[in-house]
């Protein structure tokens, strides 16, 4: 059994590798999202006026969070002070809407860091790795992968939602079955109250 599990190790940290190679920095997707979301497109391959509207709706709150969201101050030093070499790379597309809030607040947190490298790969193009990364068997994204560049290894995950929304979600699909509408107008209520702080929260739990 354990040698299975090393070897199941072995090839997500060899798959996060290949990846990488395709990767983009969050400046050159943002300004892919922000041309999709002019040309009335999405990141996905199959496109629909579903994906081009939430596209363009994430574009505004993407740019938005960039100006406005606030890192408070001793984790602003943590991140300053961190020591190790790592590379989050993140799966997602430009229609998700938690990954429109997730996203600015791990770039600032990468920022923060000279060992922190944020990458980004599409979902729907790289199906293999978002299937070695499922959350509760589901193609969930946003999906952190953070990947120990000094150890070689694959050191923790997050996502696809901080740990209050996660609750929130599961506590009403427990009541209700399935998430309406207006839950998830609720939801976006939510991300917007909180600020990013609960994903600053989560995140800063990595390092």
């Amino acid at each position: 059994m354990e040698k299975l599990m090393e070897l199941t190790d072995r090839k997500k940290l060899d798959l996060v590798k290949e990846k990488l190679e395709e990767a983009i920095d969050y400046n050159t997707y943002i300004s892919e999202v922000a041309r999709l979301a002019e040309e009335g497109l999405s990141t996905s391959p199959e496109q629909t006026e579903s994906n081009s509207q939430y596209t363009k709706l994430n574009n505004a709150r993407m740019h938005r969070w960039d100006k406005k969201l606030n890192i408070p101050q001793d984790v602003a030093q943590k991140f300053r002070s961190y020591k190790g070499k790592v590379t989050w790379l993140v799966i997602t597309e430009s229609w998700c809407g938690d990954a429109a809030h997730a996203l600015p607040v791990m770039n600032k947190l990468a920022e923060l860091s000279e060992g922190i490298d944020l990458k980004i790969v599409y979902r729907d193009t790289h199906p293999d790795l978002m299937d070695e990364f499922l959350t509760n068997g589901a193609r969930s994204i946003p999906k952190l992968i953070a990947l120990d560049e000094q150890k070689d290894e694959i050191i923790g995950e997050w996502g696809s939602r901080p740990t209050e929304a996660t609750k929130m979600v599961a506590d009403y699909k427990s009541e209700h079955g399935m998430l309406t509408e207006q839950f998830k107008k609720d939801l976006q209520v939510w991300y917007n109250k909180d600020k990013g702080q609960n994903i600053i929260k989560d995140l800063t739990a990595l390092v």
